[in-house]
Protein backbone atom coordinates (compact mmCIF):
# COMPACT_ATOMS: atom_id res chain seq x y z
CA UNK A 1 0.00 0.00 0.00
CA UNK A 2 1.45 3.76 -0.50
CA UNK A 3 -0.91 6.18 0.57
CA UNK A 4 0.37 10.15 -0.69
CA UNK A 5 -0.27 13.12 0.99
CA UNK A 6 0.44 16.15 -1.10
CA UNK A 7 -0.21 19.24 0.35
CA UNK A 8 -2.10 21.99 -1.67
CA UNK A 9 0.08 25.46 -2.69
CA UNK A 10 -0.94 28.96 -2.96
CA UNK A 11 -3.70 28.65 -0.58
CA UNK A 12 -4.15 32.42 -0.05
CA UNK A 13 -5.66 33.85 3.28
CA UNK A 14 -8.82 32.99 3.70
CA UNK A 15 -11.91 35.58 4.91
CA UNK A 16 -15.46 35.36 5.33
CA UNK A 17 -17.85 34.26 2.25
CA UNK A 18 -14.90 32.70 0.49
CA UNK A 19 -15.73 29.84 -1.82
CA UNK A 20 -13.11 27.20 -0.58
CA UNK A 21 -14.08 24.69 -3.74
CA UNK A 22 -13.38 26.76 -5.97
CA UNK A 23 -9.52 27.57 -3.99
CA UNK A 24 -9.07 23.88 -4.25
CA UNK A 25 -9.65 23.56 -7.56
CA UNK A 26 -7.65 26.00 -8.99
CA UNK A 27 -4.95 24.78 -6.80
CA UNK A 28 -4.87 21.55 -7.64
CA UNK A 29 -4.45 22.83 -11.68
CA UNK A 30 -1.78 24.85 -10.91
CA UNK A 31 -0.23 21.73 -9.30
CA UNK A 32 -1.09 19.38 -12.19
CA UNK A 33 -3.04 17.37 -10.57
CA UNK A 34 -6.45 16.11 -11.41
CA UNK A 35 -8.81 13.99 -9.65
CA UNK A 36 -9.34 10.54 -9.20
CA UNK A 37 -11.60 8.20 -8.17
CA UNK A 38 -11.25 7.89 -4.48
CA UNK A 39 -9.22 10.76 -3.81
CA UNK A 40 -9.60 12.95 -0.41
CA UNK A 41 -9.15 16.40 0.85
CA UNK A 42 -8.42 16.87 4.35
CA UNK A 43 -8.70 20.29 5.27
CA UNK A 44 -7.62 22.15 8.40
CA UNK A 45 -10.87 23.35 10.52
CA UNK A 46 -9.41 27.29 10.68
CA UNK A 47 -9.99 27.79 6.87
CA UNK A 48 -13.68 26.38 6.99
CA UNK A 49 -14.40 28.59 9.55
CA UNK A 50 -13.23 31.89 8.27
CA UNK A 51 -14.70 30.93 5.09
CA UNK A 52 -18.28 30.62 7.36
CA UNK A 53 -17.97 33.63 9.13
CA UNK A 54 -17.31 32.23 12.42
CA UNK A 55 -14.75 35.19 13.72
CA UNK A 56 -16.40 36.62 16.54
CA UNK A 57 -14.99 39.92 18.37
CA UNK A 58 -14.47 39.54 22.13
CA UNK A 59 -15.58 43.56 22.82
CA UNK A 60 -18.57 42.14 21.48
CA UNK A 61 -19.05 39.65 24.30
CA UNK A 62 -21.08 40.08 27.68
CA UNK A 63 -19.99 37.77 30.02
CA UNK A 64 -22.50 35.78 32.12
CA UNK A 65 -22.09 35.19 36.07
CA UNK A 66 -21.08 31.44 35.22
CA UNK A 67 -18.70 33.04 33.13
CA UNK A 68 -16.98 34.86 35.43
CA UNK A 69 -17.01 32.51 37.76
CA UNK A 70 -14.86 29.81 35.53
CA UNK A 71 -12.73 33.01 35.08
CA UNK A 72 -11.94 33.03 38.41
CA UNK A 73 -11.26 28.94 38.46
CA UNK A 74 -9.24 29.38 35.30
CA UNK A 75 -7.30 32.63 34.74
CA UNK A 76 -8.72 33.12 31.57
CA UNK A 77 -10.73 35.90 29.73
CA UNK A 78 -14.28 36.08 30.99
CA UNK A 79 -15.48 36.93 27.64
CA UNK A 80 -13.52 34.23 26.19
CA UNK A 81 -15.48 31.68 28.08
CA UNK A 82 -18.64 32.88 28.01
CA UNK A 83 -17.88 31.48 24.04
CA UNK A 84 -16.91 28.76 25.48
CA UNK A 85 -19.96 27.85 27.21
CA UNK A 86 -22.20 29.14 24.70
CA UNK A 87 -20.09 25.88 22.30
CA UNK A 88 -20.64 23.34 24.93
CA UNK A 89 -22.94 21.25 26.63
CA UNK A 90 -21.31 21.07 29.59
CA UNK A 91 -17.91 21.98 31.42
CA UNK A 92 -15.97 18.50 32.52
CA UNK A 93 -12.94 20.12 34.11
CA UNK A 94 -11.06 23.03 34.98
CA UNK A 95 -7.87 24.32 36.53
CA UNK A 96 -5.89 27.38 36.15
CA UNK A 97 -4.71 27.69 32.41
CA UNK A 98 -7.43 24.80 31.13
CA UNK A 99 -11.12 24.32 30.59
CA UNK A 100 -12.58 21.14 29.21
CA UNK A 101 -15.96 20.87 28.05
CA UNK A 102 -18.18 18.48 26.17
CA UNK A 103 -18.41 20.55 22.89
CA UNK A 104 -22.06 20.68 21.17
CA UNK A 105 -20.89 18.53 18.60
CA UNK A 106 -20.46 15.72 20.81
CA UNK A 107 -16.62 15.74 21.48
CA UNK A 108 -14.77 16.22 24.16
CA UNK A 109 -11.78 18.91 24.28
CA UNK A 110 -10.23 22.07 25.55
CA UNK A 111 -12.04 25.89 25.15
CA UNK A 112 -14.71 24.61 23.06
CA UNK A 113 -11.95 24.35 20.10
CA UNK A 114 -11.78 28.76 20.32
CA UNK A 115 -8.65 29.60 18.63
CA UNK A 116 -6.68 33.04 19.10
CA UNK A 117 -3.55 32.07 16.69
CA UNK A 118 -3.64 32.58 12.93
CA UNK A 119 -7.05 34.85 13.47
CA UNK A 120 -7.24 38.64 12.11
CA UNK A 121 -10.24 40.69 12.02
CA UNK A 122 -10.96 44.01 10.66
CA UNK A 123 -8.15 44.86 12.40
CA UNK A 124 -7.75 48.00 14.68
CA UNK A 125 -6.19 48.27 18.24
CA UNK A 126 -9.68 48.01 20.25
CA UNK A 127 -10.29 44.60 18.61
CA UNK A 128 -9.63 41.10 19.54
CA UNK A 129 -11.09 38.15 17.41
CA UNK A 130 -11.12 34.58 17.91
CA UNK A 131 -12.48 31.62 15.69
CA UNK A 132 -15.43 29.40 16.85
CA UNK A 133 -15.28 26.04 15.07
CA UNK A 134 -17.80 25.09 12.07
CA UNK A 135 -21.50 25.31 12.78
CA UNK A 136 -21.71 22.03 11.50
CA UNK A 137 -18.35 20.25 10.38
CA UNK A 138 -20.16 17.44 8.62
CA UNK A 139 -22.32 19.45 6.65
CA UNK A 140 -19.46 21.81 5.70
CA UNK A 141 -17.22 18.31 4.60
CA UNK A 142 -20.33 17.64 2.26
CA UNK A 143 -20.85 20.65 0.76
CA UNK A 144 -17.48 20.79 -0.51
CA UNK A 145 -17.67 17.37 -1.32
CA UNK A 146 -20.45 17.66 -3.49
CA UNK A 147 -18.88 20.58 -5.40
CA UNK A 148 -15.73 18.99 -6.10
CA UNK A 149 -17.32 15.87 -7.16
CA UNK A 150 -19.81 17.85 -9.52
CA UNK A 151 -16.39 19.74 -11.11
CA UNK A 152 -14.02 16.32 -11.75
CA UNK A 153 -16.85 13.46 -12.25
CA UNK A 154 -15.88 11.19 -9.41
CA UNK A 155 -16.31 10.02 -5.98
CA UNK A 156 -14.47 11.48 -3.49
CA UNK A 157 -14.02 12.30 0.24
CA UNK A 158 -13.42 15.32 2.20
CA UNK A 159 -12.54 15.25 5.73
CA UNK A 160 -11.91 18.76 8.56
CA UNK A 161 -9.77 18.62 11.05
CA UNK A 162 -8.32 19.93 14.41
CA UNK A 163 -6.07 19.86 16.25
CA UNK A 164 -6.99 18.23 20.21
CA UNK A 165 -4.60 17.05 22.87
CA UNK A 166 -5.35 13.34 24.24
CA UNK A 167 -6.38 12.30 27.73
CA UNK A 168 -3.18 10.29 29.26
CA UNK A 169 -0.91 11.93 26.57
CA UNK A 170 1.19 15.06 26.50
CA UNK A 171 1.09 16.93 22.63
CA UNK A 172 -1.88 17.72 20.29
CA UNK A 173 -2.53 15.28 17.19
CA UNK A 174 -4.91 16.15 14.31
CA UNK A 175 -8.05 14.77 14.53
CA UNK A 176 -11.60 14.67 12.25
CA UNK A 177 -14.14 16.88 13.48
CA UNK A 178 -16.51 16.89 9.78
CA UNK A 179 -16.66 13.69 7.53
CA UNK A 180 -17.54 13.46 4.17
CA UNK A 181 -17.83 9.87 1.69
CA UNK A 182 -14.99 8.04 3.85
CA UNK A 183 -15.30 5.59 6.74
CA UNK A 184 -14.87 7.36 10.00
CA UNK A 185 -14.34 4.45 12.02
CA UNK A 186 -13.20 0.97 10.56
CA UNK A 187 -15.28 -1.98 12.50
CA UNK A 188 -13.20 -5.28 12.14
CA UNK A 189 -14.78 -7.50 14.66
CA UNK A 190 -14.63 -10.90 13.35
CA UNK A 191 -11.97 -10.54 11.00
CA UNK A 192 -9.17 -12.69 11.16
CA UNK A 193 -6.03 -11.97 12.14
CA UNK A 194 -2.81 -13.51 10.92
CA UNK A 195 -3.11 -16.81 13.10
CA UNK A 196 -6.87 -17.05 12.17
CA UNK A 197 -8.33 -15.68 15.20
CA UNK A 198 -10.91 -13.51 14.91
CA UNK A 199 -10.92 -10.40 16.30
CA UNK A 200 -13.48 -9.31 18.90
CA UNK A 201 -13.15 -5.51 19.74
CA UNK A 202 -10.94 -3.84 17.40
CA UNK A 203 -11.86 -1.02 16.44
CA UNK A 204 -10.49 1.27 14.02
CA UNK A 205 -10.55 5.66 13.75
CA UNK A 206 -9.31 5.12 10.36
CA UNK A 207 -10.50 9.17 10.15
CA UNK A 208 -8.05 10.44 12.99
CA UNK A 209 -5.58 8.17 11.48
CA UNK A 210 -5.76 10.26 8.58
CA UNK A 211 -6.01 13.64 10.23
CA UNK A 212 -2.88 12.81 12.18
CA UNK A 213 -1.01 12.22 8.95
CA UNK A 214 -2.48 15.31 7.36
CA UNK A 215 -1.96 17.01 9.94
CA UNK A 216 1.88 16.59 9.70
CA UNK A 217 1.94 17.85 6.39
CA UNK A 218 0.17 20.80 7.54
CA UNK A 219 2.15 22.21 10.06
CA UNK A 220 0.90 23.59 13.37
CA UNK A 221 1.95 27.13 13.17
CA UNK A 222 2.73 29.31 10.22
CA UNK A 223 2.92 26.89 7.19
CA UNK A 224 -0.01 28.03 5.33
CA UNK A 225 -0.71 24.72 3.94
CA UNK A 226 -4.43 23.93 5.40
CA UNK A 227 -5.24 21.99 2.77
CA UNK A 228 -3.82 18.02 1.43
CA UNK A 229 -4.56 16.12 -0.98
CA UNK A 230 -4.37 12.06 -0.28
CA UNK A 231 -4.42 9.07 -2.80
CA UNK A 232 -3.94 5.56 -1.61
CA UNK A 233 -6.65 5.22 1.00
CA UNK A 234 -7.21 1.59 1.67
CA UNK A 235 -10.53 1.41 2.18
CA UNK A 236 -13.70 1.71 0.44
CA UNK A 237 -15.25 4.90 0.28
CA UNK A 238 -19.11 5.26 1.83
CA UNK A 239 -21.16 8.06 3.59
CA UNK A 240 -20.14 8.63 7.28
CA UNK A 241 -20.24 11.43 10.09
CA UNK A 242 -18.30 12.05 12.92
CA UNK A 243 -20.69 10.63 15.18
CA UNK A 244 -19.73 7.36 14.48
CA UNK A 245 -16.23 8.54 16.69
CA UNK A 246 -17.86 9.82 19.23
CA UNK A 247 -17.53 7.16 22.37
CA UNK A 248 -21.03 7.23 24.08
CA UNK A 249 -21.04 8.90 27.76
CA UNK A 250 -21.59 5.50 29.55
CA UNK A 251 -18.87 3.99 27.79
CA UNK A 252 -16.43 6.86 28.86
CA UNK A 253 -14.52 6.01 32.29
CA UNK A 254 -12.34 9.29 31.81
CA UNK A 255 -14.88 11.47 32.26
Amino acid sequence: MTLTLTPLPDIPLIFAGDDLPTIILGSLERLGLDLQEGDLLVIGQKIVSKAEGRLVNLVSVVPSNRAIELATETEKDPRMLELVLRESKSVLRTRPGTIIVEHRLGFICANAGIDHSNVAGEANDEEEWVLLLPENPDRSADCVRQRLEEASGVRLGVLIIDSHGRAWRMGTVGVAIGVAGLPALLDLRGHPDLFGYHLRITQVGVADELAAAASLVMGQAAEGTPIVHVRGFPYPLREASLGELLRPADQDLFR
